[in-house]
């Protein structure tokens, strides 16, 4: 597979070791930057990420800031991704196999270095269980349009 790396400062030294990591386990790798610790804006980095999954010039992504919250937000503003905040193996897992998720954000102050590595690994490695995900897969899809389908029956909130 085709892997997108993005950071902010916070997460420069750790996209550096999961992309090595990566490219140990065979997958091509992208590096979209930010190419050193000096203080960016996290939003450029994930939006980049985010435009090269959804162009499909890649096939996945990782994005890593310091909470992996900012750069998983503007990640997954980008039509066509779905980008997972992920702490541990068990998200990691679970954002594949019911959300198919294409992106994953870590947090470099938040996992360690080794928790992370085995979050991304998981995280490339595990496939979409499809089955009755898919559907639910779809509305999400379908939320990148104007906001306002609804696929439910329940009122809207006040």
């Amino acid at each position: 597979m085709k892997i997108a790396f993005a950071s902010d400062h916070a997460g420069y030294d750790m996209k550096l070791a999961l992309k090595a990591r990566a490219a140990e386990l065979g997958h091509d790798v992208v590096d979209l930057g930010t190419d050193s610790p000096a203080s960016v804006d996290y939003p450029d980095y994930g939006g980049a990420l985010g435009r090269a999954v959804a162009s499909g010039e890649a096939d996945r992504g990782v994005a890593v800031c310091g909470t992996g919250l900012g750069i998983g937000m503007a990640a997954g503003k980008v039509a066509g991704v779905r980008a997972a905040t992920c702490h541990d193996h068990f998200t990691a897992e679970m954002c594949r196999r019911h959300n198919d998720a294409n992106v994953i954000a870590l947090g470099a102050r938040v996992v360690g270095a080794g928790v992370a590595m085995e979050a991304m690994e998981t995280f490339l490695q595990t496939g979409f269980d499809g089955g009755r995900h898919a559907a639910r897969v779809a509305k999400i899809d379908a939320l990148d349009g104007a906001g306002t389908a609804r696929t439910d029956t329940r009122p809207e909130a006040p």
